[in-house]
């Protein structure tokens, strides 16, 4: 099978050669690796590669830029592999996964189990991530163990390209896109599975340079769960739990916030898409304006 790698990329030049070196260590080199890129003063290439790479150009967003790779890949590649320019798959993650499609022909959609995930602390070092990952192969299972979801993690996804067809990332979800990987892969279970395989691991670095601000953020996490609510493609039953959690964790952090979190800024993005939606304003490009 033909498997490309994606990398979607804004103002983080270093880490995607960083990336790049590293991917050249995988037990399963990708047949080509894609940067998308707002513009080149966004991509440090190393000086080789032993694999294809290629850039393309496009809208600044998760979704838009997601898009700008995905499309003209679809019909040259069996198996799309999406990393942020943030994770670090385990060497033999390609292997695993090309391995996974091919004895499940019904699979749709897997993602690696993440290990370590620096979005939930100030963010990982690549030798913390080196390290949870050397650790996590001294526990490895004597075989996958595969666990349905009900979407995957936007960090780490693979897809069968045959499925996808006609389906693409929302692009209304602009910017860091809250959500457009849920989004995007509970729709490929209609199509077939969408699981995530423990025995395939990375880490998420989590690095917070290249996000938007806080109050866009905070924006996002209310209006991007309602506005996906509406269409149809994430139930309440987990984008509302989502939402009010953010919002608690936002309510509850602002007097004494983390160093590396906007509480106060997210916080105050959560009022106002409250007060819009209370309006009948569901309308997640609205942070393009904040």
């Amino acid at each position: 099978m033909r498997l490309a790698v994606i990398i979607p990329t804004l103002g983080r030049s270093g880490q995607v050669a960083r990336l790049l070196r590293y991917l050249g260590g995988q037990t399963r080199l990708p047949d080509e690796v894609i940067v998308s890129a707002p513009d080149a003063a966004h991509v440090e290439l190393p000086e080789s590669c032993p694999f294809l790479l290629s850039l393309v150009f496009g809208p600044i967003g998760s979704s838009a830029q997601r898009n700008t790779a995905l499309v003209p890949s679809l019909e040259r590649f069996d198996i799309i592999t999406f990393f942020d320019d943030d994770f670090v798959p385990s060497a033999e993650y390609l292997e695993q996964v090309e391995k996974a499609f091919v004895e499940n022909s019904g699979w749709a959609v897997v993602t690696g189990a993440v290990v370590r995930d620096g979005a939930n602390n100030a963010g990982l070092a690549w030798e913390d991530a080196e390290a949870a990952l050397r650790e996590a192969e001294g526990k490895k299972q004597d075989g996958p163990s595969v666990v349905d979801h009900l979407g995957a993690y936007g960090c780490n996804m693979s897809f069968r390209s045959s499925f996808v067809d006609d389906l693409r990332f929302d692009e209304r979800l602009v910017l860091y896109g809250w959500q457009e990987d849920i989004d995007f892969t509970s729709q490929m279970r209609s199509r077939g599975r969408v699981v995530c395989v423990t025995s395939i691991t990375g880490v998420h670095l989590g690095i917070k340079t290249g996000r938007v601000s806080g109050e866009r953020f905070g924006y996002s996490q209310v209006a991007n769960a309602i506005y996906l609510i509406k269409k149809g493609t994430v139930p309440a039953s987990f984008a509302l739990p989502l939402m009010f959690r953010n919002i608690a964790a936002n309510l509850a952090k602002s007097l004494w916030p983390e160093p590396f979190v906007d509480r106060r800024g997210r916080l105050r993005g959560n009022m106002l898409a409250i007060l819009h939606v209370a309006t009948g304003r569901i309308e997640p490009e609205y942070i393009l304006k904040i």
